[in-house]
Formats: structure tokens, C-alpha cells, sequence
């Protein structure tokens, strides 16, 4: 994973490539029903059979953490593969288990300083090392299933991500500086796991734990679906304008969460003054989101679990400038709109079919997070379900 792989991709390449790479993943997403009622179906279905695994374990204390990464991980599955997997594909079982001990590392105060002194650190020994491993396994994964994409695939009718890479591959094969190779396939496939899986998986299970903290708030979550959804269906986005509770606990858990506290990185652009600070152009800058999503001026009790944060004096939800959990600007996160599904399905339909709750008095559940120098955790616990 050399330095110019670093860069490979969409997540953390510049200028044109990142154009490009930005500009086909975000139409080729949307042309497969980010935001749309077709991906919303799937992401039912795997809230479906979420919550078939957590029936399994009823009674029983568990630890959601596994359940919500298979679940999580499946719907970009089905984007990019065009297939889900079972929960007990040995396969898939690995790429998760690849794919957050590398997310780990990552975040950790090591991969940090292997992202911005890669000819450096990879002379040295250290945690960062495994990354290689870990990137040389899921490289072999994700190839094998291009392979088979190419040998199956029809260029007048492509199935996922894949497929319409490999077309514009093909549109561009005369072109010897055409950004669509294997190099930024696989890369940009590794950030599309990265971030459909991880960062949403960790914010629904830091909710559960907040919600176990706070069961009147899980009870008035409740009750609104009970009156907009009922128990004969299951939610959908339609609901959401409908539940402005609910709604504000799930912006006020993602604010909480503050999964990223340090936004990817950026360059600029030109040279630029920053409160009488030279910061010349090239320069790698890390936005600080914590800094809004905690920033007193703009939620009231910043350090505190509060849906209060998002209503206005009459009750009704207010935008907040300060709400930048998916970052902002050109550069904001490429799968917000199916992070947002993602968060409001998956909670709500487990608050439909189930009550929360935990070995523990209300007063021991821990809800401060566990910090790592890039990434902000849920403390591991474990909890059980009872059917509604």
C-alpha cells in the first residue's frame, strides 16, 4: 500500500482523479437507488432479517455489534456485488472481520500517522503493518468478484458498481490517462465498505445504547411509531417528516455519537490566511466536525443526550448549521443519503417489533465514548430484546 495507493480511490485522491472517481460513483449510486424507494426495499429486508437474528437471541444478553455490521454491510453489497450474503457465509464472515480490524487500525494514533508520513512508516514496524495483510486479502476478495463480473457481465444491462466500472473501463481502455482502472476500482470499492459500513453500524449501535440509557425515550420513540406506522407494515422514509420525536433523537444520536471527530483530510487549494496564520497552498488540512457538533452556541448542553437540541420554541424540528456529521462542502460524504436510510429504518423497525433491554440499572449504562486519536466508539455492551 504505497503512498500513490493511499491516494488511489475517492476518499483521499485530489484534483482530477478525485473528480472523476467522485462524479461516476455518486451518478452510478443514485442510478442504483441511493435515496430511492428501490434501495429503501432492500434495506427493509435486511432490517427484516435483523430482526429475525435478534429474535434468535432473545432473552438471551448479546452484543449487537456483529448482527449490525452484517446487516449494515449487506445493502452496500447489494449496490456494489448486486448480491446480499447470509449471516453465516463464511466469506463475508472474513471480509467484516478484515474490514474492522483495518477500520481499528486505521483510527488508531499509529494508521494516523502512517496516513500522513506513508514513505516513512512503511520502513518501520508497527500495527500498521497488518494493514498490508489486510489490504492483500480484501484486494484478493474484491478481484475475485470483478473476475466474475467480467466474465458474466452484459454491457447493455449492468447489474451493480461493478459492472458500470468495468463498462467505463472499456469506454476509456485508448485513453492513457483515463482514471478508470483496476487500481482505483478496488480502492474506491475498500472506501465504499469503509464508509457504508462502519461509521453507519457503529451510529445505530451507539443508539441502541443510548436508548437502553434513556427507555422514556425509547418509549416516546415508540409510541410515535405506533401511531404513524402501526405493526402492519414496516416503516418507510415517507414516515419520517411524520415523526419529528423520532426524528430528533435520531440527529441528536448522531450528533452525540460524533462518530468522526476529525474529518477526512483536504488540501488547499491556494494559499490562505487563517486568523493571521500562513497556511500555503498543498498543505493537508483536517476539519474539525466535533467542533461544531459539540460547539455550546449551537446546542445548548453540548455534553449531554438531548432531542431538545433540535426543536424550536413552538416543537417543531429546526435546522441546525452545526449539524455536520457527514461533513460539508464538495467533499461532503458520498453515501449520505444512504446513511440517513440506514440510520432511521434499521432503528425504527427494532423499536417496532421489540423492546430494549439491559442487565444494568439505567444509572450504570456508560454512554461517554471510547476515543481513538480519528474515531469516537460506543463502550462494548450487551442487552436483549422482548417482542412487543
Amino acid at each position: 500500500m504505497s503512498n500513490q495507493g493511499v491516494q488511489k480511490g475517492v476518499l483521499f485522491s485530489n484534483g482530477e482523479r478525485w473528480k472523476q472517481i467522485r462524479r461516476f460513483s455518486l451518478s452510478t449510486l443514485r442510478n442504483f437507488g441511493m435515496g430511492k424507494r428501490s434501495l429503501e426495499e432492500q434495506v427493509l429486508e435486511e432490517a427484516r432479517c435483523l430482526g429475525e437474528e435478534f429474535q434468535k437471541n432473545k432473552d438471551v444478553p448479546f452484543d449487537p455489534a456483529y448482527l449490525l455490521n452484517l446487516a449494515v454491510s449487506n445493502v452496500i453489497c447489494s449496490i456494489v456485488f448486486g448480491e446480499r450474503f447470509d449471516y453465516d457465509d463464511d466469506n463475508f464472515l472474513s471480509l467484516l472481520a478484515l474490514l474492522r480490524e483495518s477500520f481499528q487500525i486505521l483510527t488508531s494514533p499509529w494508521g494516523q500517522a502512517y496516513g500522513v508520513f506513508p514513505s516513512l512508516f512503511k520502513h518501520l514496524p508497527g500495527s500498521h503493518n497488518k494493514l498490508f495483510r489486510n489490504f492483500k486479502k480484501l484486494r484478493e476478495f474484491v478481484m475475485e468478484k470483478v473476475k466474475a463480473h467480467e466474465e458474466s457481465f452484459d454491457v447493455n444491462c449492468p447489474r451493480d458498481y461493478i459492472d458500470c466500472f468495468l463498462i467505463k473501463m472499456s469506454e476509456e481502455k485508448d485513453n492513457p490517462n483515463t482514471e478508470f482502472n483496476y487500481e482505483n476500482l478496488f480502492a474506491t470499492l475498500i472506501h465504499l465498505f469503509f464508509g457504508g459500513t462502519e461509521t453507519s453500524a457503529t451510529t445505530i449501535k451507539y443508539g441502541i445504547l443510548i436508548l437502553l440509557r434513556f427507555p422514556h425515550i425509547a418509549k416516546r420513540v415508540q409510541e410515535e411509531i405506533d401511531h404513524v406506522v402501526g405493526q402492519s407494515r414496516c416503516p418507510s422514509m415517507e414516515d419520517r417528516n411524520k415523526m419529528p420525536y423520532t426524528d430528533a433523537v435520531i440527529h441528536e444520536i448522531q450528533r452525540f455519537a460524533d462518530i468522526v471527530p476529525l474529518g477526512l483530510p483536504r488540501s488547499t487549494t491556494k494559499d490562505i490566511i487563517l486568523r493571521g496564520y500562513l497556511i500555503p497552498k498543498g498543505t493537508s488540512v483536517f476539519p474539525m466536525l466535533t467542533t461544531a457538533l459539540k460547539d455550546p452556541k449551537f446546542f445548548k448542553n453540548p455534553e449531554e443526550f438531548d432531542p431538545n437540541h433540535f426543536f424550536d420554541d413552538s416543537g417543531s424540528i429546526k435546522k441546525n448549521d452545526a449539524f455536520i456529521p457527514f461533513s460539508i462542502g464538495k467533499r461532503v460524504c458520498l453515501g449520505e443519503s444512504l446513511a440517513r436510510m440506514e440510520i432511521f429504518l434499521f432503528i425504527t423497525s427494532i423499536l417496532q417489533k421489540f423492546n430494549l433491554q439491559s442487565q444494568l440499572s439505567t444509572e450504570e449504562i456508560d454512554i461517554s465514548p471510547l476515543r481513538t486519536s480519528a474515531a469516537n466508539f460506543p463502550r462494548t455492551y450487551t442487552f436483549f430484546v422482548v417482542q412487543r
